[in-house]
């Protein structure tokens, strides 16, 4: 490991709040967690003006925070939005999703006092964003079927080879309306990322889907499927 030389002279400082120390930081055991926290912490005290936010995509260039991020079991894009989204359910950072000239934008203001009405004038429409507007909550025409592909890009956001291949793996696991069902569901809950469509589809599959249906209605995941083998007749429930 490379010894840290020290901080310069006269070295720039990022404020935070007492707060953090005392009753955020004992919370975070995730470390991507807390290094998003902090640069969020400090991309937004470097602003000028009001209101202040940072968003996704802001940070996604930031090359010493992605830096940071690499790892060999997630590309850094992915760590950061799952970092994002465990700050924001934490309520150390409040998120909107927008729309930029019809593409998909989040910010993210800090949660305290000031945040909460900036965030709240924004969603009530009297505050505007340069550029920005709020996203509708239905995105999704369904007189007019997608293909799983074009669904996620005008749901989600921008579709990576890596997503892609996600995307064709549930295809070969799940049915399709499934997928297209958990993508909605995750629009609807504001939760625009691959790995929180993941998780709608693996609960879906171990609990069933509060219609009666379980995965592609299979031997593998309906809990009934010894009782109509062969030998059904002697297993009890």
């Amino acid at each position: 490991m490379k010894q840290f030389e020290g901080f310069p002279h006269r070295a720039q400082f990022t404020p935070l709040p007492n707060a953090f120390f005392s009753r955020l930081l004992p919370q975070i055991s995730d470390i991507a967690e807390l290094k998003v926290t902090l640069h969020v912490f400090q991309a937004l005290y470097q602003k000028k003006g009001y209101p202040r936010f940072t968003s996704y995509l802001e940070l996604l260039g930031n090359k010493s925070l992605m830096d940071s991020l690499k790892s060999d079991q997630s590309p850094p894009d992915e760590i950061l939005r799952n970092a994002l989204e465990m700050a924001t359910r934490r309520g150390t950072i409040l998120h909107l999703a927008l729309d930029r000239d019809g593409k998909p934008e989040d910010i993210y203001l800090v949660s305290d006092e000031q945040g909460r009405r900036t965030m709240a004038r924004i969603e009530s429409g009297t505050l505007k964003l340069d550029g920005l507007e709020l996203r509708e909550p239905a995105l999704i025409d369904d007189e007019e079927p997608l293909d799983i592909f074009t669904l996620y890009e005008q749901s989600i956001g921008i579709l990576d080879p890596l997503t892609s291949d996600h995307l064709r793996d549930a295809l070969q696991t799940y049915p399709e309306n499934w997928v297209k069902d958990a993508i909605k569901e995750a629009v609807a809950l504001n939760k625009r990322s691959w790995r929180y469509i993941e998780k709608i589809l693996e609960r879906w599959t171990a609990e069933g889907r509060g219609d009666g249906t379980y995965k592609r209605d299979s031997e593998k995941t309906d809990p009934n499927r010894y009782l109509k083998q062969k030998y059904g007749n002697i297993i009890q429930r």
